[in-house]
């Protein structure tokens, strides 16, 4: 894994990927989704969490969805301790239920005509 990425890209990179994207996007796949800044901080707050990984999956509607975990510094996945943890007791958290667009779609920008 490549950590000195600065992950940055040009606005023109972006708006070529994002546009060749809702081009080829099947329907149930969003357009974008947005996360809350607390639910994210929260996460990036996590002990051990030196990045952020963004996964994907299927609800049982089939639309896919982001699903946003903490990462150590080797790689892994921090989790809750248990399918049941995570939510009240200061364990590691699991993100999910972006704002999905198309439903609820951001104002319109370069990337979002």
């Amino acid at each position: 894994m490549n950590t000195n990425n600065t992950h940055e890209i040009s606005l023109q990179t972006a708006v070529n990927m994002t546009t060749l994207y809702r081009a080829n996007r099947p329907s149930n796949f969003p357009i974008c989704e947005t996360f809350n800044l607390d639910a994210v901080d929260k996460l990036l707050a996590t002990d051990g969490c030196a990045s952020l990984r963004i996964y994907y999956g299927m609800k049982e509607d089939n639309n896919v969805d982001a699903i946003l975990v903490a990462v150590n510094a080797n790689g892994e996945d921090i989790l809750p301790s248990s399918a049941d943890a995570g939510l009240l007791n200061g364990d590691a958290i699991i993100l999910e239920d972006g704002i999905r667009c198309p439903e609820a779609c951001p104002p319109e920008s370069p990337l979002n005509p």
